[in-house]
């Protein structure tokens, strides 16, 4: 079966937008699941935020699951279960649930989106240096510097820029957490020096820890690029650099060799873990464009099915508050993901 994804030809106002050539758009946009649809009226049909569609779409998804049978377990003052296990239980815990949330595209001027927003930062941010702490004080209930982790710290930038907190000054804090403490080791012999940096020493010790890396990128990658300060920029640069001497998911000292087999099953939502496919996706948001991510794209491309859709092959679903479609069977998540992917960087593509 010849299926031809996207059209390279202008529309008839001449906009350049490239049109979606088969069912599968139709597919993305039904009603029945208005957060895939809001997220792709605003990606591949590239609508305003503010535009009617949009708008009623997303007011829809918040009144559907998953997303308001999360907000119903939601506890008084922003959390979900017990408020100091915030990040201990997996994956229903406020770090996670509040991640999912901002994966799915929740509103962010619900009331209670803000309420989960201030209880994560008064429960989880270091007040002193201001990363992201997997455990809170039990006399401030601020979040523990010793406990601060790279990972959760580029999450929670991530989820708390998507709803809306990029100016909030506890923010900006946390970015130039990210600018100053994040590594991008690849085994070089030095050690670390900085107390904090050494203390960190299982996130980056001689290697980075991918994770890391890869949730940095993308709490980077959720700043607008007009608003992206030239720090910003070049730490984007550092890290981006790290994953394409890997091409992704290879061994950068022997690229016959994967580094992470796992990473060539998609999921969603992949909480601490990643994959080719949201790397892709990250890089496709700078515009980043390299040989070296050829490899993965043709992996990506590879796995379209004979309708023309991705399935969810990862899944955490028994493990969250919610269930997130159905492991082994086609995704409109990986869909709409890896055809982003595709039109950023292989716009002909055809099966």
């Amino acid at each position: 079966m010849s299926l031809l994804l996207f059209d390279l030809q202008s529309d008839a106002e001449g906009t350049g937008i490239i049109m979606v050539q088969n069912s599968i758009l139709d597919w993305l946009l039904e009603t029945s699941d208005p957060a895939v649809r809001a997220a792709t009226l605003t990606s591949l049909c590239q609508k305003s935020e503010n535009d009617p569609e949009v708008l009623t779409t997303r007011k829809a998804m918040m009144a559907s699951v998953p997303i308001a049978k999360i907000l119903s377990l939601q506890n008084p003052d922003g959390s979900w279960g017990l408020e100091e296990r915030f990040y201990d239980d997996k994956y229903t815990g406020s770090v996670w649930t509040l991640l999912t949330l901002a994966e799915l595209g929740a509103d962010s001027e619900d009331p209670r989106i803000h309420r989960a927003c201030e209880f994560i930062l008064g429960h989880s941010q270091d007040p002193d240096e201001y990363g992201f702490s997997m455990r809170q004080s039990a006399k401030t209930h601020a979040g523990l510097p010793g406990y601060v982790i790279p990972c959760l710290t580029g999450n929670l930038v991530y989820a708390l820029i998507r709803f809306g907190y990029l100016q909030d000054e506890r923010i900006q804090n946390a970015i130039a957490w990210i600018l100053k403490y994040q590594q991008a080791d690849d085994g070089s012999l030095h050690g670390p020096q900085d107390p904090i940096v050494k203390r960190l020493e299982p996130c980056f010790g001689r290697h980075t820890c991918h994770m890391g890396v890869a949730k940095a990128l993308k709490a980077l990658a959720a700043i607008r690029g007009g608003l992206r300060t030239p720090a910003v920029t070049a730490k984007i640069g550092e890290l981006a650099e790290y994953f394409l001497i890997h091409h992704l998911y290879r061994k950068s000292h022997d690229l016959a060799q994967i580094s992470k087999p796992g990473w060539l099953h998609f999921g969603f939502p992949l909480m601490y873990q990643t994959d080719i496919l949201e790397l892709l996706e990250i890089f496709a948001t700078l515009h980043l464009r390299d040989p070296r991510l050829d490899d993965a794209i043709a992996v990506v491309a590879g796995k379209q099915d004979a309708e023309g859709r991705w399935l969810l092959e990862n899944s955490y679903n028994g493990k969250m508050l919610i269930r997130i479609e159905q492991k082994g069977t086609p995704s409109k998540w990986i869909t709409l993901k890896a055809m982003n992917v595709l039109r950023e960087f292989r716009p002909d593509a055809i099966r």
